[in-house]
């Protein structure tokens, strides 16, 4: 113990990383002639303990504020040798996600740690023999004449092969030898037991000796200048605006080999869990065991065998959601985002970080540097915006690598369609080319984004609708005569009875998946069908299985959510229906417009990836809105024009950027004069340019009996919104020690890309 200095320096360190102990941080002196070493995320070695024990930790903070009596405060021993280079930059990334983001230092950290928690190792037992062949001959005829048989059938076995070790199970099982008899015989040295520790690998495919494909000129020229670029020590971030079908993947896998010749590492981000299995299996091909796969459908114990093997430089590419940008390689070469514009990328719990963002910053902190490769056939705005600027490197992939062409498009008016009386959930243009795919033996998908049996229950009659008495969103009907709340799982039983007008009139709008399904069925008893939504997707290989069968053409028609049409590559599929494709323009959110045609373009995408021409069919109730017309037409550059031109005119990214304030109350009148209280705080920062909007209630306004508003602040200037949190979080934190935020929560969301 040493007394402080009044000017001293104090670090926050995290001791022994895991996330059992990343809960709590221990604060230390930095002496003065460490003072110009010591940073977040530096290793240090620091006495811990009664007996003052050197232990490795991680500084976290730096701060000038004591938090316990200056005296008592020890000071850093060192600044570490021998540290884990992984583990230093992933705790400067959670620091620099804590900045940008907003949220607890703790919360940020246990995002990017991998699950540490030491799982107990998967191990094989062999058994081999260990007497001389001729000698357990002798012993093998004793047996016979003792009766051992048991003994006697192991024997046999071994001396078919001596050389050969036999798994301990089949000895058990097949063999029918008694684990004690085993011990006898190991005793007596007869025969070897051994023990091997595995990793558990999640892949099970196949590996296939898998020809390259000859890359396009247009593709070789990408991979040639992202090496170049790598080669003469700079580190960029490339933007491929591919068609769908253009061949991105082939591109990213050509870019990955060049990088693994280099001794580097590879992540690949990609969406969602769905297109795991479909794009380990292009990648694994080529890459063999040194792929692996990250995501939520690991168990506990692979997910830590998966990051150990990282560690231990036994994989080079690593695929899988969001998550998987944290894997600890310790020489990360690229990280590469397929379908970038996904919004699945950003973390709608805290921290709420984009993957994107998080990405080019890791790039920046690798000890040499990593490029940053992204992808997609829609790109986002804001990728789109920056590479119109400069800030990206831009190229594009015009045409389709089976040499066929993007598949007609047919946008169909279903007001049209009701006034000749059709009340089907199909067009008749729909229809007919189903019926003529089906005789063709060829596959049709159909796309709607809505779960469920049903939508909305309401009355006929005076348009009461059945809503959650906990949560402000409508009821959806389900199998059993039930009516659930998809948010918190409040259920109540369907009732034939308007509660408001006595009405018989009460039934749903039916426009889920089930139903879809079923009247493929109505229509054409014929076909074979397969459903892919959240429903149909819930156990661990589901997605695999269904994307298998379909493949394999055990169906003819697949159904699905927005999971069928992202990334599938289906070469028999010439007709997609996009089923009530405006659904999307009626969210409350400024880039419903963004979604409504990335949607329909990557549906569109789906057919014709083969030699045989596709078609797509449109069914909307607003043919004339710009996002339906330009993804008919697959003509982004006329989309991102008229959208970016919206986007400047009210200040939206990525003409500016915008900070979610979004409050959680108990009282729906404490929250009111909370939030109001805390829009005259802001305004009386003065911030220039600062646009504040709100408080509004959230668009769900309550849920699980909490009620939700929001502030939003928009700016040019996105370190202009990180000064005005920091203020907010000081003030915040006055009032929690003042016992005054007792039933309010409050988070921060930057450039949010779901509504509140």
């Amino acid at each position: 113990m040493i007394g402080c200095p009044e000017n001293a320096l104090y670090a926050n360190i995290i001791i022994d990383i895991s996330h059992e102990k990343v809960d709590r941080p221990f604060q230390y002196l930095v002496p003065q002639e460490l003072r110009d070493k010591v940073s977040v995320g530096s290793c240090v070695e620091v006495p811990f303990g009664k007996g003052n024990t050197l232990r490795k930790g991680f500084v976290i903070e730096l701060t000038d504020k004591a938090e316990y009596d200056r005296d008592r405060i020890k000071a850093i021993a060192a600044i570490a040798l021998d540290i884990n280079p992984a583990q230093e930059m992933s705790i400067r990334l959670a620091a620099w996600i804590r900045q940008h983001y907003g949220s607890t230092m703790i919360a940020a950290l246990k995002t990017v740690l991998p699950a540490n928690k030491k799982q107990k190792a998967l191990q094989y037992k062999y058994i081999s023999l260990k007497m001389p062949v001729r000698e357990a001959t002798e012993y093998y005829y004793e047996c016979i004449r003792k009766k051992y048989y048991a003994r006697e059938r192991l024997l046999k076995e071994l001396l078919e092969d001596p050389e050969e070790r036999i798994q301990y199970e089949i000895v058990t099982g097949k063999l029918n030898v008694a684990s004690q008899t085993i011990k006898a015989m190991s005793d007596k040295g007869i025969i070897n037991i051994e023990t091997e520790s595995v990793y558990r690998n999640p892949v099970s495919i196949k590996k296939d000796e898998d020809s390259d494909k000859k890359l396009s000129i247009e593709q070789q020229a990408i991979v040639d200048t992202v090496i170049s670029d790598y080669d003469e020590g700079k580190r960029d971030v490339y933007l491929i605006h591919g068609i769908t079908g253009s061949g991105k993947t082939e591109v990213y896998i050509s870019i990955i080999k060049e990088i693994i010749k280099k001794k580097k590492q590879a992540i690949v981000l990609i969406p969602e869990i769905a297109l795991t299995y479909q794009t380990l299996k292009r990648f694994y091909r080529h890459f063999g065991d040194r792929v692996s796969v990250m995501n939520s459908t690991l168990s506990v114990s692979e997910k830590y065998d998966q990051m150990q093997r990282a560690k231990n430089g036994e994989i080079d590419v690593i695929i899988g959601p969001r998550s998987a940008l944290f894997t600890p390689f310790p020489n990360i070469g690229v990280i590469i985002m397929d379908e970038e514009h996904e919004t699945s990328y950003k973390s709608e719990t805290m921290p709420k970080y984009h993957a994107r963002e998080v990405a080019i910053a890791l790039a920046k902190m690798v000890p040499e540097g990593a490029s940053v490769v992204l992808g997609s056939a829609t790109p986002s705005l804001e990728s789109y915006y920056k590479a119109q600027t400069g800030e990206y490197q831009l190229f594009k992939l015009n045409r389709r690598l089976t040499g066929g062409t993007l598949p007609n498009v047919e946008v169909v008016d279903l007001r049209d369609e009701l006034k000749s009386g059709n009340r089907s959930i199909f067009s008749r243009s729909l229809q007919e080319k189903i019926e003529d795919r089906l005789q063709k033996h060829e596959q049709i998908m159909l796309f709607i984004n809505r779960r469920g049996l049903a939508g909305f229950v309401s009355c006929r009659s005076c348009g009461y609708v059945f809503k959650c008495p906990h949560c402000d969103v409508p009821l959806s009907e389900h199998r059993g005569g039930k009516l659930v709340c998809h948010y918190c799982g409040y259920e109540q039983s369907v009732t034939k009875i308007c509660p408001k007008c006595g009405s018989k009139y009460v039934s749903a709008f039916r426009a889920g998946t089930e139903q879809i399904e079923n009247e493929v069925y109505k229509l054409f008893p014929q076909a074979k069908v397969l459903r892919m939504d959240a429903d149909t997707t819930k156990t661990k290989h589901s997605y695999e299985e269904i994307l298998s069968a379909f493949a394999n053409m055990q169906a003819d028609v697949l159904v699905g959510t927005q999971m069928i049409v992202k990334g599938h590559d289906f070469p028999n599929v010439t007709l997609v229906g996009i089923l009530a494709a405006d659904m999307s323009l009626y969210a409350s959110d400024y880039r419903a417009g963004e979604r409504t045609f990335q949607l329909l373009t990557q549906a569109a995408g789906r057919a014709g990836r083969g030699e045989k021409e596709g078609s797509v069919i449109i069914q909307t109730y607003q043919p004339e809105h710009y996002s339906i017309q330009t993804a008919a037409k697959q003509d982004y550059i006329a989309f991102y024009n008229e959208e970016i031109a919206y986007r400047k005119l009210l200040m939206y990214p990525p003409m500016a950027h915008m900070m979610a304030i979004q409050i959680w109350a108990r009282s729906e009148d404490n929250g009111i004069a909370f939030a109001n209280y805390l829009r005259a705080l802001i305004e009386r920062m003065k911030v220039k340019d600062a646009v504040v909007i709100g408080p509004a209630a959230a668009a769900i306004s309550r849920i699980k009996d909490e009620y939700r508003m929001a502030i939003y602040i928009k700016m040019k200037d996105y370190e202009g919104l990180i000064g005005i949190r920091e203020k907010i979080d000081l003030w915040l934190e006055k009032m929690t020690n003042d016992g005054r935020m007792t039933g309010l929560t409050v988070q921060f969301d930057f450039d949010p890309v779901n509504g509140f």
